[in-house]
């Protein structure tokens, strides 16, 4: 059946009707007074989602881009960095940092496994002569599922007295708790198709005084990700350059509908999903990825051991026009996610969980009782 299919991957995320007819309004300039004022009222509500009295700066790129920003903007060739690495995009920032001449030090977990903070600690206490500039974390890393201790890594941190800490936040703000003023993140990196829930194109970063004055003296070359000439558009409710003009129209409304749900119902939402979703896949024997104390309420990895994950992904998507997110790097082919981020409901759980039980039967997956999955994710529901 056309324009039937039921996005359910950790990014592109579903996006809500109201969101969908903003943006085929007709464009307008933005030089105009008219998207100023747009812009205005998006920026007082980024600073209420990201809990901060911060700037937070809008720019026209995904969350890459928004991460290459936070490091390039506040950093210097040979600096020392500590990047973790659990997953796809702590080993991205990696790269990125070494790319740009950057001394990079690299705290690693097992893939499916969160950082260990106390990694973090030894390396942040034996640094006397505060040569670590910054530590650059991925919060939710979406590859695998799993949350990192961000809250304790952060207090180490804090600790340390020079360090910046760089946050990938791309799956968790909007998803999970991320009080920015409350624990004095410096660098929070953000992406729109995520929990903001609009199409792809937009990136947000908020900065901190403290990553301000670092932005003074870093020497990194950069000019269409210069977030200084960002800072001083985003005072005019401005952009330096030409934005996507619909994606922030479309922003504008997204970004009200989270605020008549509120922070606190959003959370508690993701994380009745996430429980929802592990639950069922449990009903049905399949072994997830990662345990449930550091689990992501962005998304569920699952590592199937009696049928393959492509085979699953295939029937999901051919015979019930429901999209599943596959593995990447080394577990491309062996794992398979579950979206739950943004746009995101009970029902739509139900739904997947119903398809992924009959899937399961057609593929011959013997060992679950038929109906399991379903009345493991309504007891959850139930519950709330």
């Amino acid at each position: 059946m056309e324009d039937k299919l039921k996005l359910m991957i950790p990014g592109p995320t579903p996006v809500p009707e109201q969101v969908l007819l903003a943006m085929a309004k007709h464009p307008i300039g933005h030089r105009s007074p008219e998207f100023s004022e747009i812009m205005a009222e998006v920026n007082e509500n980024l600073k209420w989602l990201h809990q901060t009295k911060n700037d937070v700066l809008t720019v026209t790129a995904s969350g890459t881009g928004v991460m290459e920003a936070g490091i390039i903007n506040f950093l210097s060739a040979g600096d020392r960095v500590l990047v973790g690495s659990n997953g796809k995009f702590g080993d991205r920032w990696g790269k990125i940092s070494t790319a740009f001449g950057l001394e990079v030090d690299t705290i690693t977990a097992e893939w499916g496994k969160p950082l260990d903070p106390e990694q973090f600690r030894e390396k942040l206490e034996a640094d006397t002569e505060k040569q670590i500039k910054a530590v650059i974390v991925t919060h939710s890393e979406t590859s695998t599922g799993v949350l990192n201790d961000l809250e304790t890594i952060n207090r180490y941190v804090k600790d340390h007295g020079e360090a910046l800490i760089i946050v990938d936040a791309v799956t968790s703000l909007g998803a999970v708790n991320v009080p920015i003023d409350e624990w004095g993140l410096d660098v929070v990196g953000s992406g729109s198709q995520k929990g903001y829930m609009i199409p792809p194109g937009l990136g947000f970063v908020s900065v901190s005084p403290k990553a301000w004055e670092a932005y003074k003296t870093a020497t990194l070359p950069k000019f269409y990700l210069d977030l200084g000439t960002y800072k001083k558009s985003t005072a005019k409710n401005s952009n330096p350059f030409t934005p996507p003009v619909n994606l922030v129209i479309a922003l504008q409304t997204a970004l009200g509908m989270m605020k008549r749900e509120g922070l606190e119902s959003i959370f508690s939402r993701h994380q009745r999903l996430m429980e929802a979703t592990r639950a069922a896949v449990k009903a049905l024997s399949l072994p997830l990825f990662g345990s449930d104390e550091y689990a992501s309420p962005a998304a569920t990895a699952v590592i199937p051991t009696s049928v393959e994950s492509e085979q699953i992904r295939s029937v999901m998507k051919k015979r019930y026009n429901i999209a599943l997110a596959g593995g990447q790097d080394n577990y491309k082919g062996k794992i398979f996610r579950i979206g739950h981020l943004g746009f995101v409901s009970e029902q739509d759980i139900l739904t997947v969980i119903g398809a992924l039980e009959a899937t399961l039967q057609e593929l011959g997956h013997q060992s679950m009782t038929p109906g399991a999955g379903i009345a493991a994710a309504a007891s959850v529901f139930a519950k709330s």
